[in-house]
């Protein structure tokens, strides 16, 4: 018995994002008793269209983390208030208009991007401070472009957005191709190597030959681009781009990386546990708000419960 518990705990060790994925098992079920079976399986329908935007900006963050301590990005909410209403004004409401609108939407993530790379490298500038000031030169040119009015999406982008194929939300479909796309790029290709040695030791990796500052331009600039298509995504579901669309996503994007169980001190990617953790904040929020509680009190009980799956998962160490 005692060994098979070791053997079990080891492998919980070695799979950290599992515990996301439980801790989202245990709070359905809980709304499931709280709600009702009907009203519990509406919300974990639910849960794969919110859960797919969390996911999205959680990998881009999850990749920036990876490079190294010290690594993260809090201009995601500016960008996806500036890339939302740049590509919505390109598209001008017309179908016809969405493949340009998507190139300048991809342009504004790659050069959002490279100019917070560029301040960190070239100016030495901690990526907190140098990715929260341009966070704000994003959001003011964000306001000029939107002129504080909400863009209506085109109808093929909308329809897209809120459509659902084999019963699941079509959003769920195509965060889903991402996340396995990076996951087999991250675990099968030198560039996955290569980000692991360099969130590790960068150092090393960089005596080692590996190209350590091509690696974290592109995790900044890949992240960023991730911002960017949920700011279109985002859109679509909700009926149109508006300046705060993206607020919610900085501490959510932080909070289902570290849930999910990357490793903060960089090196270790889990981008099933993005999935998980995306999940579980959904299901915590909601549950929290079928009992009834106030806003602070939500906040109260979001905190703690958290903090009880990074501890249960073992994050604390990393800590240390």
């Amino acid at each position: 018995m005692s060994a098979a518990r070791a053997t079990m705990g080891a492998a919980l060790q070695q799979r950290p994002w599992v515990w996301s994925f439980m801790g989202a098992a245990l709070l359905w079920l809980a709304t499931l008793v709280v709600a009702g079976p009907e009203a519990a399986f509406n919300i974990g329908l639910s849960a794969f269209s919110f859960g797919a935007l969390m996911v999205l900006v959680g990998l881009g963050q999850m990749l920036v983390v990876t490079t190294g301590p010290g690594n993260i990005d809090l201009s995601i909410p500016s960008t996806i208030a500036l890339a939302g209403a740049l590509g919505l004004r390109t598209m001008g409401g017309e179908d016809g208009g969405i493949l340009l609108g998507l190139l300048v939407t991809l342009g504004v993530g790659m050069g959002v991007g490279l100019a917070n790379y560029l301040l960190i490298r070239l100016l030495q500038i901690p990526p907190i401070i140098a990715t929260m000031s341009s966070s704000f030169i994003l959001q003011s040119l964000a306001i000029h472009v939107g002129q504080g009015l909400k863009i209506t999406p085109p109808q093929l982008l909308a329809s897209f957005a809120t459509g659902w194929l084999l019963h699941l939300p079509q959003l769920a479909w195509l965060v889903l191709a991402v996340a396995l796309g990076l996951a087999w790029i991250l675990g099968r290709t030198l560039f996955g190597r290569f980000l692991s040695a360099v969130g590790q030791n960068a150092r090393a990796a960089w005596l080692a030959g590996i190209g350590v500052e091509r690696i974290r331009c592109l995790c900044y600039v890949l992240c960023a681009v991730f911002a960017a298509l949920c700011a279109l995504l985002i859109a679509g579901f909700s009926g149109g781009a508006s300046l705060d669309m993206g607020n919610e996503y900085l501490l959510m994007s932080v909070a289902v990386v570290v849930i999910g169980g990357t490793s903060v001190t960089g090196g270790r990617p889990s981008v099933a546990g993005i999935w998980g953790a995306a999940l579980f904040l959904y299901f915590t929020n909601t549950l929290l708000n079928v009992v009834g509680l106030s806003a602070g009190e939500r906040s109260v009980l979001s905190g703690l419960i958290i903090i009880a799956v990074i501890v249960c998962s073992g994050r604390r160490r990393q800590y240390r």
